[in-house]
């Protein structure tokens, strides 16, 4: 894979063209990487202890490495 953790990349194709970031994780295995601040989702967390209010939170989740380009 040409994508390492700490790169600085560009997305190139998808719902988040254009935008850049740091690659936050690389998942060699699937041919994924994990980019701060770009393809976030959100995630529905329930309560786990008694008193506290459940939650809704933004995680950002994988994209193909085959969509990003290194940025110098």
């Amino acid at each position: 894979m040409h994508i390492k953790k700490g790169d600085n990349v560009k997305v190139i194709s998808g719902n988040d063209k254009g935008k850049t970031g740091a690659v936050v994780r690389a998942l060699p295995k699937t041919g994924q990487v994990i980019i701060a601040g770009v393809n976030m989702k959100k995630k529905h967390e329930r309560s786990r202890k008694e008193g506290k209010k459940g939650q809704v939170v933004q995680i950002e989740t994988p994209i193909n490495a085959s969509n990003v380009q290194k940025v110098k």
